[in-house]
């Protein structure tokens, strides 16, 4: 008997992705629709529940606590175990690296205190909970993320628009992987303790190394260009949302990465597609030089994703 799903969020970019991924691996998927469904109907019989519910950061904090809740909730009556997307915004600037799943949660802004209260209320539950924690997402479409929105923008010009710091190390996640890891806990998710924090590595790549693999796919020099961050504060006291992303700016200026060590101990292999194909199916299709999975440039040889 198939395995089943219930996917909040499932429009998201993380749902999205999770809905594909489940279904190709043999799950039952049920996408949660809130102008139609409750949690309590449609969460009965299913044995995973992927909280891919994401609310705009301005409404984080009177949102976000009263949405896990209910998922806590639902959970803890249903036996359904949750998986729970999470991000590197608990850990705070003066957090030790690489991080891991006992690094301690020093965040002191806003949006970091969110997500450690919300993982904490799932900590004291006895809801079986996996948090899957990765950096910044790379999608395969256009998905209002940082690598879409802002720092391609400009690639058709030869030009990297970079948030932070080119020459410190950032953590990403090529979606199709994180998800596929996904589907690899929940199928392990009676061999796992009953609360646990798996960090995925996915890349880790300085701004200069993001330019020259994308050289690579796209056959042109790639330069990096500074994001200039001064709109943001001239849109602060007019825009909700610049105020939080002014919060998290120091993320493109401390260096940080994902220990991947315990994902390993898990799942043995873990999914991970190269690089290079991972771009060439973010970036727009008119941009991908020619033949990319048959040229080597400046050295490396395009291979095709893992299966």
């Amino acid at each position: 008997m198939p395995q089943s799903v219930l996917i909040l969020g499932a429009t998201g970019r993380f749902g999205r992705n999770a809905a594909l991924a489940f279904r190709n691996a043999g799950w039952t998927v049920h996408s949660f629709d809130r102008t139609r469904d409750t949690l309590e109907q449609e969460a009965r019989g299913m044995d995973v529940i992927v909280n891919g519910w994401n609310p705009p950061y301005p409404d984080w904090a009177g949102l976000v606590p009263g949405l896990h809740q209910q998922v806590i909730k639902v959970a803890e009556e249903t036996g359904a175990t949750v998986l729970v997307p999470g991000n590197v915004y608990v850990f705070g600037p003066e957090a030790p690296g690489p991080w891991y799943g006992g690094t301690p949660h020093k965040a002191r802004n806003p949006l970091g205190r969110v997500r450690i209260e919300m993982e904490e209320a799932y900590r004291r539950s006895t809801a079986r909970t996996i948090i899957l924690r990765a950096g910044d997402f790379i999608d395969t479409c256009a998905s209002g993320n940082w690598f879409d929105q802002v720092m391609i923008k400009d690639l058709a010009k030869g030009r990297l628009v970079y948030p932070g710091n080119p020459d410190i190390p950032h953590a990403w996640a090529y979606l199709p992987d994180l998800v596929r890891v996904a589907v690899l806990l929940a199928e392990k998710r009676h061999e796992l303790p009953r609360f646990c924090d798996v960090p995925f590595e996915g890349y880790t790549l300085t701004g200069s190394q993001f330019a020259h693999a994308l050289s690579k796919v796209t056959g042109q020099d790639i330069s990096v260009k500074p994001m200039h961050w001064w709109p943001l504060k001239l849109a602060r006291p007019f825009w909700r949302m610049a105020a939080h992303l002014l919060e998290m700016r120091y993320l493109w200026q401390v260096p940080h990465q994902l220990d991947g060590t315990y994902l390993t101990e898990l799942l043995g292999a873990v999914p991970r597609t190269d690089l290079d194909v991972a771009l060439c199916s973010a970036i727009p299709t008119q941009l991908v030089a020619p033949s990319p999975a048959i040229r080597s440039v400046g050295g490396g040889l395009l291979k095709p994703a893992n299966n």
